[in-house]
C-alpha cells in the first residue's frame, strides 16, 4: 500500500530533476567555490610588504575578453583609487595557476583586478565596518557583475568580510616610481637570448595529455578562440605517450606573452612559453 501510493512521488521528483538537469538549473558535478574547513591559525597569515616590483611576463596584455567583454589594461596603477564591492575567492582557486605566474594560496593577502597592471599593491577599505588591508593584487578578475575586486580568502577575513561574502570598499594603488620599476624590470626580466632560443621557434605550450581526444578536444576550441595554427605533436615522456596541443610558432615574445594571459583568463589549459 506504501509502495503504490510512493511511486507516482518519486515519477514526478524525478521529472522535476531530469528538467532541472537538462536546463542547466542543477548541476550535480560544478565545483562550488568555498571557505576553507578546519582550524585555521589566523595569526600565521603573513601581511604583505609592498615594494617596486616589475610587470608580470603574464597576464598584462593591452586588452582581453571575457564573456563577451572586453577589457583594456590601465597604462598605469598610479593614483588609482575606486569604490565599489568586493567579493572573495577561496578552495575552488586554491592551488591554481593565477594571471601572473604565481600560484593562488587563499591563506595569502592577494586580489583580483580587472585592469590593473599586475602585479601591483593597493589599500583596500571596509566602508561597512572601516577596516583596512594592503593587498598584492597578482590575477585576473572579479567578472561577475558590479565586482571591482576579488579577495582571497585571507584577505577578506582580515577585512571583516568572508562570512558576508561582499563588501563595499574603497581600493587604492600604492605607487612606486614608474621609472625605478623600469629599471627592476629591465634588470630581472630575462630576454631570448638570455636562453639561447634565437633560432628556435616560439610556440605556447596550452597542455600535454595522454588521451589524444582530450587533445583533440582541447584544439577544436583554441582553433575558435586563436587565430594563429594550433597542432596536436606526440612525444614520449617517462614511458608513456603524451600529445602535446601547441600554439605557433608565435611572432614575438610579447605576442606569446599576451596569448599565454588569454588563455590563462580564459582558463584553457596550463599555457607556457616553449621553444623547438
Amino acid at each position: 500500500m506504501h509502495d503504490t501510493q510512493l511511486l507516482p512521488i518519486n515519477r514526478y521528483v524525478i521529472g522535476i530533476l531530469t528538467v532541472l538537469l537538462l536546463s542547466g538549473c542543477v548541476s550535480l558535478f560544478e565545483e562550488k567555490d568555498a571557505a576553507p574547513v578546519g582550524g585555521i591559525d589566523w595569526a600565521r597569515v603573513k601581511q604583505v610588504t609592498p615594494k617596486p616590483e616589475p610587470r608580470s611576463r603574464y597576464g598584462n596584455p593591452p586588452s582581453y575578453e571575457q564573456n563577451g567583454i572586453t577589457y583594456t589594461l590601465l597604462a598605469s596603477a598610479d593614483n588609482y583609487k575606486q569604490k565599489g564591492v568586493a567579493s572573495w575567492y577561496g578552495t575552488k582557486f586554491h592551488g591554481r595557476r593565477t594571471s601572473s605566474g604565481e600560484t593562488y594560496d587563499m591563506f595569502k593577502m592577494t586580489a583580483a583586478h580587472k585592469t590593473l597592471p599586475i602585479p601591483v599593491y593597493a589599500r583596500v577599505r571596509n566602508l561597512d565596518n572601516g577596516k583596512e588591508i594592503v593587498v598584492k593584487i597578482n590575477d585576473r578578475g572579479p567578472f561577475a557583475k558590479n565586482r571591482i575586486i576579488d579577495l582571497s580568502y585571507a584577505a577578506a577575513h582580515e577585512l571583516g568580510m568572508a562570512e558576508a561574502g561582499t563588501a563595499n570598499v574603497e581600493v587604492e594603488t600604492i605607487s612606486f616610481s614608474e621609472s625605478r620599476a623600469t629599471r627592476v624590470a629591465r634588470s630581472e626580466q630575462p630576454t631570448d637570448s638570455d636562453h639561447n632560443h634565437a633560432n628556435k621557434k616560439r610556440y605556447v605550450q596550452v597542455g600535454a595529455y595522454s588521451n589524444h581526444k582530450t587533445a583533440q578536444k582541447l584544439a577544436k576550441v583554441l582553433d575558435r578562440e586563436i587565430r594563429l595554427p594550433v597542432k596536436i605533436t606526440s612525444v614520449w615522456s617517462n614511458k608513456k605517450k603524451l600529445y602535446r596541443v601547441r600554439i605557433g610558432p608565435v611572432p614575438s615574445q610579447q605576442t606569446a606573452e599576451e596569448l599565454v594571459a588569454t588563455l590563462d583568463i580564459k582558463e584553457l589549459g596550463k599555457p607556457k612559453i616553449v621553444y623547438q
